[in-house]
């Protein structure tokens, strides 16, 4: 295997025997074949939409592949193979409705090559993965070559999550889904320039746009606009079950479903924006959150006396101490945990009655959390008064993933250096390296906002945009600075959007993508003067003078 679309890859730069993240040789090989089986998909269903013909199974079966292969999602090679054995049906379904719909048009189907005519040999599987792996790409093309065609992959993988997201609530988009398709077959081309490539990166980054302000408008037509609100971060008494994750529709029908059964529900990780949503917040039972990131999962849910589940990527390998209480749903799979596939959740809250429960209230502590670009933008007056009274000097964007690697605590320190008269906008689990910390108010603001998801990135595009709008500015002039940390595809993704938008001197950390060689990061500082992050009294010098 070689894998190094995450920032904890092995000595930043690929895990080559087991991912850092646990997926083993299996699971990466089935990954790799189920992205090349996408590509080849792509290929025919580009070409029949130039015909007028779609399929919307395979619509969505691309954006779910995509999907599944991003970080911490699917570790079940199993799972993995019966989507290969899918991918194979449908690309042999879609080249059918090519060709037929060619030949109606009085036009000859393109015979093509490589991902659309390949078909997997299930004993040899091991051998032709090496045959498309990046190690193979990299001898062809060379490293900046395929370290862009990489960068456009996990962007669409990225940008797949949100897409994935929003469809399950019923909002879809039919140019993403083109888009999708016209993508994956860029990448089955043989000859590239860098400029072709960082091109279709850019693209990726408008698309993702798009994809963001899709999942928005599903989540808020969904539940509500996000509303500031305190959360409870102690527990009560009682039995409790504790959701991980980003799927909100996975979360109300658990909330549903626990009505009146003597069960409390926590949020935890990616899931603690969900507190702000009016339509979830109805719920008395939804008590607090519970925990911080992603990575202290095994230590956190071990000491959670209850049931656990899992609803999309950042699972871990499962301690023996929960493994007969954690649970999965949507695409998330781990080999030995019980699966959800039909958000019928009754095995988990008879997990949660079987299990203790807190004996006991711990005295109520919270946080704040719901301040979606609706809410800010409400008070947008308020906060351009501030900065024009001089109350408010900068904004600073710290937010992204987090993480388990060393260096992580820069994100901590630059948080609490700020000086008082500085505002903190946050979102994604990065949040959780300081957002349990008292930042106090500016003029009656709260000096810390929490956006919410890593999805809710588009609430913080928002924002800078009406800012700059309110200011008679571009968003580079606005005194605003971002400082994101990065992990996996989603974190892609957005750093795409946000160079779409021409946005500069972003700084990003705590290490630049392996995928990204010193030539490809030259062109991206000349253009966008990306800067790694250094210290925060550094950062801090050069930001603020």
């Amino acid at each position: 295997m070689f894998c190094y679309q995450c920032e904890q890859t092995a000595k930043g730069m690929g895990c080559t025997a087991v991912g850092v993240c646990g997926k083993d040789e299996n699971t990466a090989l089935f990954q790799d074949l189920l992205v090349y089986e996408l590509k080849g998909i792509a290929a025919y269903a580009h070409r029949a939409r130039k015909f007028g013909v779609r399929d919307p199974e395979i619509d969505v079966f691309i954006v779910e592949g995509l999907f599944t292969t991003v970080t911490n999602v699917n570790f079940d090679p199993e799972r993995l193979k019966s989507l290969l054995v899918r991918a194979r049906e449908l690309k042999a379904k879609i080249k059918d409705l090519y060709i037929k719909a060619a030949t109606k048009a009085g036009e000859i189907p393109e015979e093509l090559t490589g991902a659309a005519v390949w078909k997997p040999n299930f004993e040899e599987l091991a051998t032709e993965a090496e045959l498309i792996s990046i190690k193979e790409r990299t001898k062809k093309y060379g490293e900046d070559v395929t370290g862009l065609q990489e960068l456009i992959l996990y962007g669409l993988k990225g940008m797949a999550a949100y897409v994935d997201h929003a469809q399950i609530l019923g909002i879809k988009d039919e140019t993403l889904y083109a888009f999708f398709q016209e993508a994956l077959d860029f990448l089955n081309q043989d000859n590239y320039t860098a400029s072709e490539l960082l091109a279709m990166a850019l693209r990726v980054g408008e698309k993702n746009i798009k994809a963001m302000e899709l999942l928005d408008r599903a989540n808020t037509g969904t539940y509500g606009h996000p509303v500031p609100t305190a959360v409870r971060i102690t527990p009560v008494k009682g039995k409790a079950i504790l959701v991980s994750g980003h799927d909100l529709k996975d979360l109300e029908e658990l909330l549903k479903q626990t009505k009146d059964q003597g069960v409390n529900v926590y949020t935890h990780g990616e899931m603690f924006p969900a507190h702000g949503y009016p339509l979830l917040k109805k719920y008395p039972q939804l008590v607090g959150n519970y925990g911080g990131a992603w990575q202290d999962q095994r230590r956190e849910f071990a000491a959670f006396p209850g049931a656990i589940l899992m609803t999309t990527n950042c699972i871990q390998k499962p301690a023996p101490s929960y493994n007969n209480r954690i649970f999965t749903s949507g695409l998330v799979a781990w080999p030995g945990v019980k699966h959800i596939a039909d958000r019928d959740f009754t095995s988990v809250i008879e997990a949660a009655l079987a299990e203790e429960g807190f004996s006991s209230d711990e005295p109520e502590k919270t946080i704040m959390v719901g301040f979606a670009h609706h809410a800010v933008l409400n008070v947008a007056d308020q906060v351009v008064a501030a900065v024009k009274e001089k109350a408010i000097r900068h904004f600073f964007l710290i937010g992204g993933c987090d993480g388990s690697k060393v260096g992580r605590n820069y994100y901590t320190e630059l948080a609490q250096a700020l000086p008082k008269d500085c505002v903190i906008l946050t979102l994604a689990c990065g949040k959780y390296r300081f957002n349990k910390l008292d930042f106090g108010e500016i003029n009656g603001l709260p000096r810390l906002l929490d956006v919410g998801q890593c999805n809710d990135a588009y609430s913080a595009v928002q924002i800078a945009l009406a800012l700059a709008e309110a200011f008679n500015t571009e968003i580079n002039n606005l005194p605003l600075s971002l400082v994101l940390s990065w992990y996996e595809q989603k974190a892609v993704a957005i750093l795409l959007s946000l160079l779409h938008l021409g946005i500069k001197n972003i700084r990003l950390g705590p290490t630049l993508p392996a995928f990204i060689t010193p030539e490809v990061l030259m062109i991206l500082q000349e253009k966008f003067n990306i800067m790694l992050t250094t210290t925060p009294e550094e950062d801090l010098k050069a930001i603020l003078g």
